[in-house]
């Protein structure tokens, strides 16, 4: 029995009449959580004679690669996503067999005339660069990568995709191999550091009873197994097209067209329940048109993945709704007008506010009061959305947005929390995905969820 922080409890049901107890099934079931009143079934587990022993192996060998509990463990977008997330793994260790067998070409392997130091100084310069990129990449958008983790995700396979392309490129140009080979190296970079971030934000999403490690290493043996299958599928294809160059590209264009299809449809898969600046202005934007709060799997079908400079080429209404939003502006910062128009808002409506809007070249600021709290900080971000909304066909958006915020805010929160989780104690939780709510955090970076367990 586990403490009582994760109690077990197990139930079994068997057959009424003894006498057919070897023909009957016994039926146990296990039941997981931190309370009698906060229970799931996490196993079923069925004894008869009648099991075969294939059955029986099928499901040992299940549990190496899916998580205890499932699926009831996980969240229901977990497995498409793993499907699909083994499809572009797949493509991509195929992928990597024909690039390799290009870079290694190029390096001078079987050739008499290549020398080993040559090769090693050109190895070790493109490990170099790829170093050196991966820290620059995780100094400038480290801590935008769980916030925005569907874009991030497909942006690193994208990435990836041009670092393969530059390896399969390289022969082709002898006298900048090393310039190619670097290049490629460097787009592999940022690969690796968006694609660790992000998988780490997903696994917190898919873990519905703390079971993150679990999920974590499951999601480790199956990508061994498509590692493996797309080696060997990957040597054979580069032994049946090793001297013809047109077979080697249109295998490795295909391929790429399939990894990107998978990893967009494995992005689209995902009903993330944290909302994001995004996310949170789809919802807001829907509310101000019907009052009404859409369920995080709504919000994923209208969420844009894509990177956010294709965003901004879009409508009007949708890039002023994705107008920049900077939470913690310096005072220091703004020049006199600025400080001016801050002290009559503050002395004004939002005198008993915790938080003060500074429009700053069509951007907005937030300054935040020293004493301001999550919940604070939670109504200044949809504050400012509401007046980046407002502002397309409103003059005086900053007095109607206040005006919106003083008539609606309440409302608004409560339909996004749900009535169980509103008004309680502040507190920095994750909502699990199994309730019909949202949990706000990773907005612009990390912004905290005002709601109680």
């Amino acid at each position: 029995m586990a403490d009582s922080a994760d109690r077990e409890l197990m139930t079994a049901t068997s057959p009424l009449d003894d006498r057919n107890l070897d023909t009957d099934a016994i039926v146990l079931e296990e039941w997981n959580g931190s309370s009698p009143m906060k229970l799931s079934r996490t196993a079923v587990i069925t004894a008869s004679p009648s099991l075969s022993i294939q059955s029986h192996v099928w499901s040992r060998v299940l549990q190496a690669f899916v998580p205890e509990g499932f699926p009831s463990s996980v969240t229901p977008d977990y497995l498409p996503f793993q499907v699909w997330d083994s499809l572009q793994g797949l493509s991509t260790y195929i992928r990597t067999m024909l690039s390799t067998q290009a870079l290694l070409s190029a390096i001078g392997v079987g050739e008499k005339s290549a020398t080993v130091i040559g090769a090693t100084f050109q190895w070790f310069l493109r490990d170099l660069t790829g170093m050196v990129g991966g820290i620059l990449f995780t100094f400038y958008q480290g801590s935008s990568l769980d916030s925005n983790a569907k874009m991030w995700r497909l942006v690193a396979d994208l990435m990836n995709d041009l670092g393969m392309l530059m390896d399969l490129v390289s022969p082709l140009y002898p006298s900048a191999f090393v310039f190619v080979v670097c290049l490629g190296s460097l787009s592999r970079s940022f690969t690796g550091v968006a694609s660790g971030a992000t998988r780490a934000a997903l696994t917190q999403h898919f873990a519905l009873q703390n079971n993150a490690a679990d999920i974590s290493a499951k999601e480790g043996s199956q990508e061994t197994v498509a590692t493996m299958i797309g080696m060997a599928i990957g040597m054979l294809l580069a032994h049946v097209t090793i001297g013809h160059s047109v077979l080697i590209w249109l295998s490795f264009l295909s391929l790429t067209i399939f990894h990107m299809y998978a990893n967009y449809k494995a992005v689209q898969c995902l009903a993330l329940t944290s909302l994001n600046a995004k996310r949170s202005a789809i919802l807001l934007q829907h509310f101000m048109k019907t009052g009404q709060v859409l369920s995080p799997t709504q919000v994923s079908k209208m969420e844009h993945i894509l990177p956010t400079f294709i965003i901004s080429s879009g409508p009007k209404n949708l890039q002023l709704l994705h107008k920049c939003i900077k939470l913690g502006a310096r005072v220091s910062s703004l020049n006199q007008q600025e400080i001016m128009g801050l002290m009559r808002s503050a002395k004004s409506h939002q005198k008993k506010g915790r938080y003060l809007l500074v429009e700053r070249n069509g951007n907005l600021s937030i300054i935040a009061h020293k004493d301001a709290t999550a919940s604070d900080i939670l109504q200044s971000y949809i504050h400012a959305l509401v007046e980046g909304h407002l502002a397309i066909d409103h003059s005086s958006a900053h007095s109607d947005s206040q005006s919106w915020i003083d008539k609606n805010y309440t409302e608004f929160l409560q339909k996004v929390l749900g009535p169980l989780f509103f008004g309680k104690k502040v507190e920095v939780i994750r909502l699990e995905h199994r309730t019909p709510s949202f949990a706000f955090s990773g907005v612009e970076g990390a912004l905290e969820l005002p709601v109680s367990r």
